[in-house]
């Protein structure tokens, strides 16, 4: 009797406990639902983060509506015009054309009506045809001279020799190696994200017998001797702007020293903004992800630095270098508390809140470039117009924090994201030069990310240096409006003859002219 009244006076603590474990279960049930659905959206769903209004919602920061004027009578107005030729005959002006002309048989030109013989009096062209041609190997003998004396023949045993000079193989003890060939296979792996692989099965169908393993060892050839140079003249460039962008994605070395195979290494990116006339994107491999690897190649460097919400960028850089957060990812955060949300409560989230928040910011970003503003009116109207909201933004975040956390859930993630990241994200008001996000530098790392899925992995650090320098020149190319196969084989033709880098770089005008 004694144990069951000791065991009556604990229930309270025991049915308190029993509560706490159901509520903490209940939370990470909640929370790994929400893992699933935001899963199962970014699998299946939509991978666009466009708002889509619901309940014709309007602006929260719109001023009262005025009263709506009457409408205005319309008439309905019809007629019939020429239907305007689209665009292929100027897409076909630069392309070399070929006529075939079709004629009737000579038995059939009588005229019907007097049997006399009929001439041509018009022509119409019907279609136009796109042919293709494919690509043709030529094989360039390179063929030395040799001279000696008449005179000398006749006149004296020893003859005097000379030989004609020729200059070097683009790669010695590869014969074979041609300027515009390398550059092909380069163009085929770094812009149309071919691996070698493929590359080395397409030669065998054309009858070239070119491993990969001979293919890779140019490309490491080539960004040892001639590369690395051009992409440190490249990153001098780059280091003397004061606004850039920067972000960093995966890659799996397989031989690195004292690291296995599965571990992760990395490709950071480096971009110069919108309003640079010398644009150019860096790629740079490190074996991690630590901060000092940004602070490093940024060495040099003093201005403002678009990046996410990754510490590295925000403890490891310099004070001259000011941290410029991205307002796409606060959006994002927002965009995946609602993915993550069954379809019937989406409209009642209290995320659409702080995304109509965001989408207020973007608007007025998009009006300032619809009318051309310049850095300076830009500045003046976030001032005026920005700002305020984005006091108003916090203050709901303060307040949503206070009475409804939930540190455990996708929501409760954006609310503390948007706190944490706060002094970051407002650097962005600092100049008129700067974007809201920082989706220039992901655009930019996408065609890295795309060739990844094709090749998957780099066998060695040598490797994964070189894909590195040669996406750079890459996509600086396209960046300046610049053919990325004829760069490179002006690189290969003018580097190895002792070019200097300054000379080959993509925005000078005989460079374009040659690219182009």
């Amino acid at each position: 009797m004694k144990k069951i009244e000791q065991s009556a006076a604990n229930w309270p603590e025991l049915l308190e406990q029993k509560n706490r474990e159901i509520q903490q279960l209940q939370t990470q049930i909640q929370w790994l639902t929400q893992q699933m659905m935001l899963m199962k959206s970014g699998k299946f769903g939509a991978s666009s983060e466009k708002t889509v209004t619901l309940m014709d919602q309007c602006s929260l920061f719109a001023k009262e509506a005025e009263p709506a004027e009457p409408p205005t009578p319309t008439e309905e107005i019809t007629y019939r015009r020429k239907k305007q030729k689209g665009k292929r005959e100027t897409d076909f002006s630069n392309f070399p054309k070929e006529e075939i002309v079709y004629e009737l048989p000579e038995n059939e030109r009588a005229c019907t009506a007097c049997g006399h013989t009929m001439h041509p009096c018009g022509r119409t062209i019907l279609r136009r045809e796109l042919k293709y041609i494919p690509a043709v190997y030529k094989v360039v003998e390179h063929i030395q001279t040799a001279y000696s004396c008449r005179h000398c023949e006749k006149t004296s045993d020893g003859v005097p020799m000379k030989k004609s000079s020729v200059p070097d193989g683009l790669i010695k003890g590869s014969g074979i190696a041609s300027p515009s060939l390398v550059a092909h296979i380069l163009a085929n792996k770094y812009t149309l994200a071919l691996p070698l692989y493929r590359q080395e099965q397409e030669f065998q169908r054309q009858g070239i017998r070119l491993s990969r393993q001979t293919m890779s060892n140019w490309a490491i050839y080539a960004h040892q001797h001639w590369f690395e140079e051009m992409f440190k003249c490249l990153q001098q460039v780059l280091l003397s702007h004061d606004i850039l962008h920067a972000d960093e994605t995966t890659l799996q070395v397989l031989r690195e020293k004292e690291r296995t195979a599965k571990q992760k290494s990395y490709v950071w990116l480096y971009s110069t903004s919108g309003n640079s006339k010398t644009p150019v994107v860096l790629y740079d491999y490190t074996e991690t992800r630590k901060g000092d690897c940004a602070s490093t190649f940024l060495n040099g460097f003093s201005g403002k630095l678009h990046t996410d919400g990754y510490d590295g960028y925000h403890c490891k850089l310099p004070p001259e270098i000011t941290v410029v957060g991205c307002w796409a990812h606060m959006r994002r955060k927002f965009t995946d508390a609602i993915k993550c949300l069954p379809a019937s409560t989406k409209a009642q989230s209290p995320a659409q809140i702080g995304l109509a928040f965001c989408d207020e910011l973007f608007a007025i970003d998009r009006f300032c470039a619809e009318k051309n503003m310049s850095s300076e009116e830009r500045y003046r109207v976030r001032q005026k117009e920005s700002l305020p909201v984005v006091e108003k933004f916090y203050q709901w975040v303060d307040q949503e924090y206070q009475t409804n956390p939930m540190p455990k859930t996708v929501y409760g993630m954006a609310l503390t994201y948007a706190q944490n990241q706060k002094s970051w994200l407002m650097n962005v008001f600092l100049d008129g030069r700067l974007e809201l996000s920082n989706n220039r530098a992901e655009r930019s790392i996408r065609p890295f990310a795309v060739g990844r899925k094709n090749w998957l992995f780099c066998n060695t650090p040598k490797g994964a240096s070189a894909s590195a320098a040669i996406y750079s020149l890459v996509e600086t190319a396209k960046v300046n409006g610049l053919n990325p196969f004829a760069y490179l084989k002006f690189l290969l033709e003018n580097l190895p003859n002792g070019t200097p880098p300054s000379h080959c770089l993509p925005w000078l005008d005989g460079v374009k002219l040659s690219c182009t």
